[in-house]
C-alpha cells in the first residue's frame, strides 16, 4: 500500500503491484467473465478489496479462490461476481457504492473524504472544486489506500475527475 495510485494529468493509474495483481486476476486463456445480471464485463478486483470492505457475514461467505470482477453498472444490484459463479451484492458492502448509490453522502473518494455533497458545496461556493489538486497531493504523499477504501479496488482520481467536471460545468456555462 505504499503508492497505490500514480497521479497523471487526467486520469490515475495503479501502481505496478497494484496491476500485477490485476494482471493475474484476468483470465488470460478463458472466456470473458461477464456479470451474470446485465452482462457487462467488469473489471478485475483484488481479494484484499474483498476482505476489506464486505460485511462479516458476506466475508463468512467469500470464496478466497476464486477471481472477481466489479461490475460498476448503475442499476445492477450486483457489486462483485467471480469465475466460480459468486456473487456479491450492494447489501454485503460495508459502505455504499458510488458508481450505483446515487445519494449526496456517498464518497466519490474513499480514503479522503470527498463526497458528491461536499464536491457540490465547494462549486457551489467558488465555481471550482479543490478535490483533484488535494487528493492527487495526498496520492504524491503514499497516503491512499484504494484497494482497501474503494470498492473498485482502484485509484479514485478519474471517477473524481469526471464528478468534478460534471459539477463545475454549469459554472462555467453560466459566469462565462
Amino acid at each position: 500500500m505504499d503508492h497505490c495510485c500514480r497521479p497523471e494529468p487526467a486520469e490515475c493509474d495503479c501502481a505496478a503491484s497494484v496491476q500485477e495483481g490485476r494482471a493475474a486476476l484476468s483470465q488470460e486463456n478463458g472466456p470473458i467473465q461477464r456479470c451474470p445480471h446485465d452482462q457487462s464485463q467488469g473489471k478485475p478486483v483484488q481479494l484484499i478489496t474483498l476482505k476489506s470492505l464486505l460485511t462479516p457475514q458476506a466475508l463468512e461467505r467469500l470464496n478466497a479462490q476464486a477471481s472477481y470482477r466489479f461490475c460498476n453498472r448503475a442499476r445492477c444490484p450486483i457489486v462483485y461476481f467471480s469465475t466460480e459463479g459468486d456473487r456479491v451484492v450492494t447489501d454485503d458492502l460495508k459502505v455504499p457504492v458510488f458508481q450505483k448509490n446515487p445519494g449526496q453522502a456517498v464518497p466519490v473518494c474513499y480514503c479522503f473524504g470527498w463526497t458528491r455533497q461536499r464536491i457540490q458545496q465547494e462549486v457551489a461556493q467558488h465555481g471550482q472544486s479543490s478535490a483533484i489538486a488535494t487528493i492527487t497531493a495526498h496520492v504524491k504523499a503514499g497516503r491512499c489506500g484504494c484497494e482497501v477504501n474503494n470498492p473498485e479496488g482502484r485509484c479514485c482520481l478519474k471517477n473524481v475527475s469526471d464528478y468534478v467536471r460534471r459539477q463545475q460545468k454549469p459554472y462555467h456555462h453560466t459566469t462565462v
